[in-house]
């Protein structure tokens, strides 16, 4: 197994509530909801027993003075714009993963401030210098374990060369963010990474599908992309020219849809999804703005919209006092750089809870074309093969005796009746 590079990791903790509040959280207990579910809160209001994932009733008994917000994924984004752009400003290569969490190559970093644990202390007191106080920061082999790593920092955690395994095995399966699967495990017995590394791999292939092995692979201190990536194919970059000049970044940003959806589209074709991207966007004056955008798992269409609209938000707060402050976009382009096997990020069909799952989809699939629209492989009666097979409507398989239902005529329908011996008259 090839070893993941070195990554620092910076996380902001409780983003969603210091984006809704405009600035860190007080000592006032606060928790930002989504669809009646706690989604974040605040320090203080962890202290009074309120945690994610709790139902809004529940955390107000829990802390009465608990202040609601609604959750604003736009928001977020926007507020997250100055921070990677004061970050950008002090080591190149940023990685935004999401609004409070991003990443960068440690090597770089760490051989110009002095080593890896010095780097991360200087981003996380310059982001204390611009209001955002309490960071966090993991250097590790990978993403996964540099993220694991700075949830548990403080302020700073390094993970040596090699360790990650051993630093990932006291952590609860929950730490993979998979509930269906993580639901699985835990009614299995599974409770720890170093539970889940300790299967066979094949075991895990046949109960849980190439994405139970993707996991494994990460609970055994592999990063979330063990493999070399591929190298993208020349034409699945994608581009769009516009007639005029587009200033605003939803202008934009509604224009490039169509192009974010080809991108996925041409990697689909090649059973392939995008874990890295490159945009580029060339404004009327010529000048052109390039950034490498990386996703904790794949790209879909959306996610590279998003990306197009931060990084144009990020060129008008970076060229506000300049002569490039205004200019239109000309051209955007969408270059995947490094891609993966499509199969590594889908669960399976057959993975986990084969016969709920199989029949999950064939009720989707029911409900759309109707009952008698999914037919049901049987075996009937018949000489050859051809005619042995057969197919019952509405999704249903009928049954006598225990014994495939016959079609045909008769109690042996195409089939020789078996030889019968005459049996002499009776007497008289």
């Amino acid at each position: 197994m090839t070893t993941p590079p070195r990554h620092l990791v910076l996380w902001l903790p409780d983003w969603p509530v210091r984006a809704a509040l405009g600035a860190p959280p007080g000592d006032e207990p606060v928790a930002v909801v989504q669809a009646n579910t706690v989604i974040a809160c605040s320090a203080s209001a962890r202290a009074q027993g309120v945690r994610r994932g709790q139902r809004r009733r529940l955390a107000q008994t829990r802390s009465p003075g608990l202040r609601i917000l609604p959750a604003d994924p736009l928001q977020e984004q926007r507020m997250f714009v100055p921070v990677l752009r004061l970050l950008e400003e002090l080591v190149p290569g940023i990685q935004p993963l999401r609004p409070g969490l991003v990443a960068l190559r440690a090597r770089g970093a760490a051989r110009y401030y002095g080593g890896e644990e010095q780097a991360a202390l200087h981003l996380i007191d310059a982001l204390a210098e611009h209001t955002h106080p309490g960071s966090r920061a993991g250097v590790a082999d990978g993403l996964f374990t540099a993220e694991q790593a700075a949830r548990l920092a403080d302020p700073v955690r390094v993970v040596e060369p090699g360790g990650s395994r051993a630093f990932l095995a006291p952590l609860p399966v929950q730490a993979l963010a998979d509930e269906q699967i993580t639901a699985l495990l835990i009614k299995l017995g599974v409770r720890t990474l170093a539970e889940l590394a300790a299967l066979e791999v094949g075991h895990v292939r046949d109960r849980l599908g190439e994405r139970g092995v993707r996991l494994h692979d990460l609970a055994a201190g592999a990063d979330s992309r063990p493999l070399t990536p591929q190298a993208p194919e020349p034409q699945l970059a994608r581009e769009i020219v516009f007639d005029a000049p587009l200033a605003q970044a939803e202008q934009v940003a509604f224009a490039v849809r169509q192009t974010a959806d080809a991108v996925t589209a041409g990697l689909a074709e090649l059973s392939q999804v995008c874990t890295e991207v490159r945009i580029d966007l060339t404004d009327d004056d010529g000048g052109v703005s390039s950034r490498v955008w990386m996703h904790p798992t794949s790209f879909e269409a959306s996610d590279l919209v998003d990306r197009v609209r931060w990084q144009l938000e990020s060129m008008a707060g970076a060229f506000a006092d300049t002569e490039r402050a205004g200019a239109g976009i000309l051209e955007v382009r969408i270059t995947p750089t490094r891609v993966d096997d499509s199969a590594h990020h889908q669960p399976g069909l057959f993975g986990q809870g084969p016969e709920q799952r199989l029949h999950h989809a064939v009720s989707r699939v029911q409900a759309l074309l109707g009952h008698r629209g999914v037919g049901t492989p049987q075996i009937t009666g018949g000489r050859r093969l051809a005619e042995r097979r057969s197919s019952s409507r509405g999704a249903t398989r009928p049954r006598m005796n225990g014994m495939p239902a016959f079609r045909g005529r008769g109690a042996y329908p195409r089939r020789t009746p078996p030889r019968c011996s005459r049996l002499p008259s009776p007497p008289g």
